[in-house]
């Protein structure tokens, strides 16, 4: 890899979450101490007095990201010598023909033929070595500065909170980090260039014509300003377009995705043909658009083709009358005509090209969607030196954004260190979402949380996230060995404590698995059942030895009897360890020092079982169905 790019690469690992880890070595966005100015992420977008973000044009959007070519600015600077040599290569050699023309073939001069011969050949020679100098610079500029955008891309959408991740599909979030970046590396790489040195060969071609002859030179002239009129009149439509197709390819991407995941309760429901047709209905919308875009373009080349064709035609006829009247020499017939042929590439390619800027200044715009997005939670600027693990909830409230009611309100609780608490509540009580406060995958709306007296938001998230652990109801693993999902959190554990941990989350089963700790877990952890998963899951939290542990119904699919095994163990992790357990059965309200009981979205009584059970109906009334769940369930495991 270049040194130019190896050096944005390390920039960028500080800030995003790494496979070894799972959590941001920095939080909030890179500054201008961690990376080279020219390197740093487009500049936010001015507001308005509204507040809101003024939506900039495309060609803006485009021009933002410059500076991702500045670390590459050599290779550019010399792309476009190269190709302005070229170019000027290419419009010498019809020149060099009207001096073979007028000169050594008109007088019989043999060895000024062979002289201009030669000449003519170098200049071949010169603009074919010019051609491979220039591809072999570009190529690792486009693909240095595409690596560039994509790793900043990548590491704003680890930034970008919960909240986000909640309004984008995943496939739109692909496509614009794989397919939208490569649109944008070819157009800097081809297109850009191209552009500029075909409109400089038209304007240079044309004003040598109006020298050569001028009336013919004003025909080519006049032949420009329908060119100018198609393209303006085509930019707007083939922009529309262009966006539709790539929204279009974002949701066919999520399709795919969403079909590959759910695979197992489609083909187990028998919902095959309904998820063919959800597909094909997108794909054939995909279709459609783009065959639209297609023959949008198809009308434009054409005309960019007839119109320079016509004017050939025009300036053969006028250009042989011309010469038969001795106006002007065969030479500069030849030389106007090799010349006007010289612009047929140009004017045509113009169309292709003016395509492919559209499409990048559309890719562009997609790209400055995610870049914009505001990251609502900062980083704050404190540590924890001394970690107690003192948790308080200090009137916190939270609603999603756009919603009209608080899932959570007034929720006062305190957490000594070392205690545990059950969180226990009906279905949609908020449970899960008051958990996931603790590390700040959301932030409260109202009130505060604090951790031996500092506010969460006032705490950097390296830190928070070291402090706090959370093992979630539904686990994500990720493709890669069980023992790279063990240590994420702490990729520098012993064996000793990996052992500690498999152990206590009953987790024996990886040493069963085919290679052991070193086997790779399947995408998302399908090819585990879903109680080994949560015991993996949890075992990766217990690993992580934070202050504060979170576990969020994290028993739910295990059995009875594992499930027993587990909580024996968990009491001796818990000792120490400020605790917070979602309990949706009994048995794991026993894990806790006290109860909390969440209804109506606010914690209504807190105490230990003993207590609730003989003082709060509803909470009786719960626990009787869970005792009675779990009652059937030892008939049922005895039975067997």
């Amino acid at each position: 890899m270049p040194a130019d790019v190896t050096a944005h690469a390390s920039a960028q690992v500080s800030s995003a979450p790494t496979p070894a880890t799972g959590r941001e070595a920095t939080s909030g966005p890179l500054t201008a101490e961690d990376r080279p100015a020219a390197m740093a992420p487009p500049a936010p977008p001015r507001r308005g007095r509204d507040g809101q973000p003024r939506k900039r044009r495309s060609s803006a959007n485009l021009w933002r990201l410059r500076q991702y070519m500045v670390p590459f600015r050599t290779r550019f600077v010399l792309t476009v010598l190269f190709a302005a040599v070229g170019t000027g290569a290419t419009i010498v050699v019809p020149l060099v023909t009207k001096a073979v023309i007028d000169g050594p073939i008109a007088g019989s001069d043999r060895t000024g033929l062979y002289a201009l011969g030669l000449l003519a050949m170098t200049l071949g020679v010169v603009e074919a070595s010019l051609m491979f100098l220039r591809r072999w610079v570009v190529s690792r500029a486009t693909n240095g500065v595409e690596f560039a955008v994509r790793t900043d891309l990548y590491a704003k959408l680890q930034r970008l909170p919960m909240a986000f991740h909640d309004r984008w599909q995943s496939g739109q979030l692909l496509s614009r980090i794989m397919s939208d970046l490569a649109t944008i590396r070819r157009f800097l790489g081809f297109g850009l260039l191209f552009i500029l040195t075909n409109i400089a060969q038209i304007l240079v071609t044309t004003a040598i014509l109006l020298h050569l002859y001028w009336p013919l030179g004003l025909v080519v002239l006049a032949s420009t300003v329908p060119i100018t009129v198609l393209c303006l009149k085509n930019e707007r439509a083939f922009t529309r377009l262009s966006r539709k197709v790539q929204d279009q390819n974002g949701d066919v991407a999520s399709t795919i995705e969403e079909g590959a995941y759910g695979l197992r309760v489609i083909k187990s429901f028998g919902r095959g043909r309904h998820a063919f047709a959800k597909f094909d209905a997108r794909s054939v919308q995909l279709y459609d658009t783009s065959v639209e875009r297609v023959q949008l373009s198809a009308r434009f080349w054409t005309m960019l083709a007839v119109i320079p064709n016509l004017t050939l035609i025009v300036v053969l006829g006028l250009g042989a009358v011309a010469a038969g009247q001795q106006q002007i020499t065969l030479g500069t017939l030849v030389a106007f005509i090799t010349l006007m042929l010289s612009l047929v590439w140009p004017v045509t390619a113009l169309g292709f090209l003016l395509a492919q800027a559209q499409e990048s200044m559309t890719a562009a715009d997609r790209i400055a969607e995610i870049f914009d997005s505001e990251n609502e939670i900062a980083d704050g600027p404190r540590t924890l030196e001394q970690v107690q693990g003192r948790l308080r909830f200090e009137g916190v409230g939270f609603r999603f954004a756009g919603s009209a009611t608080d899932v959570l309100h007034d929720v006062d609780l305190e957490v000594a260190p070392g205690e545990t608490v059950a969180l226990v509540g009906a279905t949609g009580s908020g449970k899960s979402t008051l958990t996931m406060l603790v590390p700040r995958l959301y932030d409260v709306t109202a009130g505060r949380i604090t951790i031996d007296g500092v506010d969460l938001r006032e705490l950097r998230l390296a830190e928070l996230r070291r402090v706090v652990a959370i093992a979630f109801e539904d686990p994500t693993l990720f493709s890669m060995s069980a023992r790279e999902n063990l240590t994420l959190g702490r990729p520098d554990a012993s064996e000793a404590d990996v052992e500690e941990a498999i152990d206590v989350a009953q987790a024996h089963f990886v040493h069963d698995l085919p290679w052991g700790l070193a086997t790779r877990i399947g995408e998302q952890g399908m090819s585990l059942s879903g109680g080994q998963r949560q015991r993996l899951a949890l075992a990766r939290a217990v690993l992580a030895k934070p202050s504060v542990l979170v576990l969020d119904d994290t028993l739910s699919a295990l059995d009875i009897h594992t499930e027993a095994l587990v909580e024996e163990a968990l009491k001796r992790v818990l000792t120490g360890v400020t605790g917070i357990v979602v309990a949706h059965r009994a048995s794991t309200v026993l894990l806790a020092d006290r109860v909390a009981m969440l209804s109506g979205g606010t914690i209504t009584a807190v105490g230990t079982h003993t207590d609730l059970l003989a003082e709060v109906p509803e909470y009786r009334a719960l626990l009787s169905a869970e005792y009675e769940d779990e009652l059937d369930e030892l008939l049922l495991e005895e039975a067997r």
